[in-house]
């Protein structure tokens, strides 16, 4: 059942639409003549800095969904747990997050790189709020970055898809350059692309939003269609040509793409909030290469029990033979740190034929009859196996880095062997001793 919270929260997103704030900018329609901002639906923002222009839109599409405890806490998770806590409290206020990506003269990035388009969104009635701004030129850049620098203030947690790495890093450089717009301070910044590339990237291979929208999200269901998206590669060339006096026209799709990755964004985000939240999960038809790569996300967040339990099911569901046996290798290890040594066992006599890892297979079994199961001549059996098995792969090798490794492999085992024999042997003597007395 929802908390009182949860419930209050889904209601707070159900209010009218909000005005923008209250700010030292003037708002006014474009003039006859200004060609590019009549043909985008734009009006003319002005502040002390000068001017740019604005581009609002708000869709039904994606809808708002609170997000649950268990995914927050799985997003926020890093290897900081003082910054894991700062994110996990950042996050917990939807109305403070801020969707935030940007259209470039150049997709190498670099202090010659300028954002002459930064599209913004925010949850507003249920929905998703957009807002972009536009420069006309490059003079237009300060009374862009004031006006962006503003709506941080106001929703200081970003969200975006490779932002961490490209868009907000560019923007920090951009404002050092003005060296009069101070950088506005983040209270915490989630980028959806690490998540997607644990998530989807084993069966999709790609994991640009784009493919996503079109795998994952049933985009065409959510209300948009990608079919006349400009290419990404293209759009820093269209604003230069548009710079140079140029067709308008192009602007507008540029305009159109960014609006799409907005929304792309939203979307992913509720996805990920019905993926990861246990209960939710649960009841969705989930293919099993997604589970398992959900398997892995949620192991590499201390998520152990969930992480066996969703792995299990990948296998249950079917796999291609490469994954499968990867899984079940990574369902084995997980049983075995949990103590489960039966069940890691069974596993690992399942993977003995297995090109990839027989070895391993045989080695970890040797382990388990020696410690577990006292059982020294199955354990000798599973050892000799694996050394036959690494030397087979070791004549096949070409490569002299995997060489080595298969040679250390091979030393270990050897040197198992080794004590198994000598304890083998003193097993067997101290048992002729007790029967010669006997």
């Amino acid at each position: 059942m929802a908390t009182a919270s949860v419930k209050f929260a889904r209601l707070a997103a159900l209010k009218p639409v909000r005005a923008p704030a209250v700010s030292t900018t003037e708002r006014r329609a474009p003039e006859e003549a200004d060609i590019v901002a009549r043909l985008l639906g734009a009006e003319v923002n002005r502040n002390h800095h000068g001017e740019h222009l604005s581009i609002r839109n708000w869709y039904s599409t994606p809808q708002f969904e609170q997000p649950s405890e268990a995914a927050i806490e799985l997003l926020s998770c890093v290897r900081d747990e003082s910054l894991s806590r700062r994110m996990q409290s950042a996050l917990e206020n939807p109305e403070k997050w801020l969707f935030l990506d940007t259209e470039t003269t150049g997709l190498a990035g670099g202090t010659g790189t300028y954002a002459f388009l930064v599209g913004l969104g925010w949850w507003d009635a249920g929905g998703l709020q957009i807002e972009q701004f536009f420069m006309r030129d490059f003079a237009e850049e300060y009374s862009l970055l004031y006006e962006l620098a503003g709506r941080i203030a106001e929703r200081p947690v970003l969200v975006t898809f490779n932002g961490k790495a490209f868009d907000w890093p560019l923007l920090e450089s951009r404002f050092t350059m003005t060296r009069s717009i101070p950088l506005p301070k983040l209270a915490g910044h989630l980028d959806l692309l690490h998540p997607s590339r644990a998530l989807w990237r084993m069966r999709l291979g790609s994991v640009r939003l784009i493919e996503l929208e079109r795998q994952v999200l049933d985009a065409e269901r959510l209300g948009w269609r990608r079919e006349d998206d400009v290419a990404s590669a293209l759009i820093p060339q269209y604003y230069f040509d548009y710079l140079r006096g140029g067709s308008a026209a192009p602007i507008a799709g540029v305009v159109r793409h960014n609006q799409m990755d907005l929304r792309g964004l939203g979307a992913l985000l509720g996805k990920m909030n019905s993926l990861l939240t246990e209960e939710a999960a649960s009841n969705l038809e989930m293919e099993g290469l997604d589970l398992f790569g959900l398997s892995r996300f949620l192991q590499r967040r201390g998520k152990a029990v969930r992480a066996q339990e969703t792995c299990a099911e990948a296998i249950e569901r079917g796999l291609p033979i490469e994954q499968d046996e990867r899984a079940r290798r990574e369902l084995a290890q997980m049983a075995r740190r949990r103590g489960d040594h039966e069940r890691a066992a069974g596993i690992w006599q399942g993977l003995v034929k297995s090109p990839e890892y027989g070895a391993e297979a045989c080695e970890r079994l040797a382990m388990h009859f020696e410690r577990e199961e006292k059982d020294l001549r199955r354990a000798l059996q599973y050892a000799e196996m694996g050394v036959k098995k690494l030397r087979q792969k070791t004549a096949r090798s070409r490569d002299p880095l995997a060489s080595a490794r298969l040679a250390r492999q091979i030393d270990r085992l050897d040197r198992r062997i080794a004590r198994l024999k000598r304890r083998e042997t003193q097993r067997g003597a101290l048992r002729l001793l007790v029967e010669g007395v006997g």
